[in-house]
């Protein structure tokens, strides 16, 4: 982690004090919460149904290794569906104006094997604060052979990531499961931002141990202990159940910021951005396939990634309703909207992005 990065608003601008106005103004006229309502349970009891009656059906021993294989695929789509739909909202405090509600839901992040308060620390603060900053950022760090920003380290290997890093994706969940949290929490606990987020770091350890021993010993060991079916054919199909909803996941986020006329700023010698945060976020941030009722629903309003970034205390169910607000504000003040309008021009786009960047130090 580098040291401290402000925002500095040079030239100053008007642009998001009045967008929160507006923003404000429609939910009060419309005399609407701005947390969820019925349609989150909803969605709650459909993506757990999704993810946990599958794995119930395993438990049972009565379906056949095939049918087994299908429930694990099922279920990695319910791990996808809870952790966009349900486990991200809460985590932000929209999903419901009840703190207890939130905390509770946003503990479904342990059914899906991760840690609440490494998530907390990667995504909510450093994610949505420095969102594309090369060594803050956590979700454009250098990986395994992939590169994900113009500013990371090149190796010749890159220039075929393109094409390989589908199958990098599909693993995501899975390391994230096993080891991302730990390696995380470890540098969290050395660079002071367990302590700075409120985490005590040895309980912090603790909790995250047992999380993850639950967590392998109720969807793979105990499947083991009660069904008839061999470990191997349960370790396959968890498998299988981690790489769909690494793959689900991990290319909706990227389709946000990883893709072509994003911007991946760096802070001056003195750590200073040259720009307010609210147009930071717009000049690094792009929606895709708005119109897709049935993709907006499943990814839990993530294609509306621009009105996220800006308004991420506001539960996803009202995205589509303030994105007009937003993108007629935007271009008052000419600042950027970026938006594909289909979801095959964003994955067009983000593929065409990992291979300029693969190739070229100054791709962007």
């Amino acid at each position: 982690m580098k040291g401290k990065i402000k925002f500095v608003d040079r030239p100053r601008t008007e642009f998001f004090n009045v967008l929160r106005k507006r923003v404000n103004a429609y939910f009060e006229e419309n005399k609407i919460d701005k947390t969820g309502d019925y349609r989150m349970v909803l969605k709650t009891v459909v993506m757990l149904s999704l993810y946990l009656v599958p794995f119930i059906l395993i438990c049972t021993s009565i379906l056949p290794v095939w049918g087994t294989f299908l429930c694990w695929v099922m279920m990695g789509i319910g791990v996808a569906g809870v952790g966009m739909s349900v486990m991200h909202d809460a985590n932000h405090g929209a999903y419901s104006k009840n703190a207890f509600v939130n905390t509770m839901i946003s503990r479904t992040i342990y059914l899906l094997g991760g840690s609440k308060f490494t998530w907390r620390v990667q995504h909510n603060i450093l994610h949505h604060t420095y969102t594309n900053i090369y060594g803050m950022d956590e979700d454009i760090h250098d990986k395994p052979i992939l590169r994900l920003s113009p500013h990371g380290k090149l190796y010749f290997i890159h220039k075929f990531q393109h094409i390989y890093g589908w199958f990098i994706y599909g693993f995501a969940t899975f390391g994230w499961s096993l080891n991302k949290d730990f390696m995380q929490l470890i540098r969290y606990n050395k660079n002071g931002l367990t302590k700075g987020s409120g985490g005590r770091p040895a309980i912090e350890m603790i909790k995250l141990i047992i999380s993850k021993i639950l967590y392998f010993a109720v969807f793979l060991i105990l499947p083991a202990l009660i069904t008839g079916y061999s470990f191997g054919y349960l370790f396959l199909g968890f498998m299988m159940m981690h790489f769909v909803a690494g793959l689900i996941l991990t290319t909706i986020f990227q389709l946000a910021h990883v893709v072509e006329d994003m911007e991946h700023p760096v802070p001056t010698a003195d750590g200073e951005i040259e720009n307010n945060w609210a147009i930071h976020q717009l000049q690094t941030t792009a929606n895709f396939a708005k119109k897709n009722r049935v993709l907006s629903w499943f990814v839990g309003g993530l294609n509306y990634q621009v009105e996220h970034h800006l308004f991420h205390g506001i539960c996803h169910i009202h995205y589509k309703n303030i994105a007009p607000i937003v993108k007629k504000t935007a271009h008052e003040y000419g600042v950027p909207y970026h938006e594909k309008f289909t979801f095959w021009q964003a994955l067009g786009s983000h593929m065409r992005m990992l291979k300029k960047i693969g190739h070229n130090v100054s791709a962007v």
